[in-house]
């Protein structure tokens, strides 16, 4: 068995080697800026576009109307 270190994969962000401490960032602030790209939505999987059927069963008409005086 080899003691050799295996090289460490790039920051995803900044593309400098990464940290074990920050892994498989490189520093704090890669990993900061990457949760803060996850908090605002920046890593999105597209689906399909919804449409009125996705939406489940519509309330009947009067309902939600306040009732006349």
């Amino acid at each position: 068995m080899s003691s050799a270190a295996k090289p460490a994969a790039a920051c995803p962000v900044c593309g400098k080697p990464g940290e074990a401490a920050y892994a498989p960032f490189c520093s704090r602030r890669c990993a900061d800026i990457d949760l803060g790209r996850w908090l605002k939505g920046g890593y999105v999987i597209p689906g399909r576009p919804e449409d009125d059927t996705d939406k489940g069963p519509a309330t009947p008409s009067g309902k939600d109307e306040p009732p006349e005086s």
